[in-house]
């Protein structure tokens, strides 16, 4: 008589419950094979920010996600003042009068300077969130990293996005009646992040009796749900050198923060 021999996918399912039992003594084997109960292995410890999660934000990871001395060209000087920065050539209320068929644009172009004022360019952050700034001469930059709410921050870069259309040119009133007069042109960024946005905002008026104008270029860049945001200039314009860099490299550091990895110290040279 013919011997009866398992069928096919029971031979396989005995096969892995064998190899399931040799993986499970080896490793048994492996953990006290002198008796003494100390395993034989090697681990690996992981970075402090390989244990948090990816997809989240910490205070320590976006402070670790800031751009250095190091990640500029130039000769900017990182302070310690920056989160108390204010420049007051933004304080103004946008005269409703240019808007003669769109009044709505004129609450666009106010929230700009308010929001370029408070230094919250994106909105308030719904999670964490860290700034640094850099002076160089009469220039300054200021650089944020930030969570926000998904749908907040979808909303802020289609503001952001239209601001060219609405608010290429308008004038506002500060509290002792002098008139400024605001332009604000779209500008190129690195392709970097999932969504960007670029500005050049001017502003010309009068500071201390004297005709002025303060330029700043403005950068935001969106990596999931968190972003990046740059304000770079100041009475003697704005350097696009200085803007790129940082954001090229500052995606490039907040991008290592989420997947858990430490950036580079050295950025090296950017082609």
């Amino acid at each position: 008589m013919t011997p009866h021999r398992p069928s096919r996918p029971a031979r396989a399912l005995a096969s892995a419950l064998v190899a399931g039992v040799l993986l499970t003594t080896a490793a048994c084997s492996d953990g006290d094979d002198s008796g003494s109960g100390t395993a034989d292995t090697t681990e690996i410890s992981p970075s402090p920010l390989a244990q948090e999660s990816p997809a989240e934000l910490t205070e320590a990871r976006a402070r670790v996600a800031l751009v250095t001395e190091a990640d500029l060209e130039d000769d900017w000087s990182e302070v310690k003042d920056a989160a108390t920065w204010r420049e007051r050539l933004l304080v103004g209320k946008v005269d409703v009068a240019d808007f003669l068929t769109a009044k709505a644009n004129a609450a666009d172009c106010q929230k700009l300077l308010d929001r370029l004022y408070g230094e919250r360019l994106l909105g308030k952050p719904s999670g964490a969130s860290a700034l640094t700034g850099f002076e160089e001469g009469e220039s300054r930059l200021l650089y944020q990293v930030a969570a926000y709410d998904k749908a907040a921050l979808a909303a802020s870069f289609a503001w952001l996005k239209k601001l060219p259309v609405e608010c290429d040119q308008f004038t506002a009133t500060d509290s002792s009646g002098g008139t400024r007069t605001v332009q604000v042109i779209e500008t190129s960024l690195p392709k970097e992040g999932d969504a960007r946005q670029g500005l050049r905002v001017t502003v010309q008026g009068a500071s201390g009796g004297e005709p002025t104008t303060l330029t700043l270029d403005v950068a935001a860049v969106r990596v999931g749900t968190d972003a990046i945001t740059v304000t770079n200039g100041g009475l003697d314009g704005a350097d696009d050198d200085s803007t790129e860099q940082a954001v090229k490299l500052g995606t490039a550091r907040l991008e290592d923060v989420r997947a858990g990895r430490t950036p580079a110290a050295d950025p090296g040279e950017i082609d």
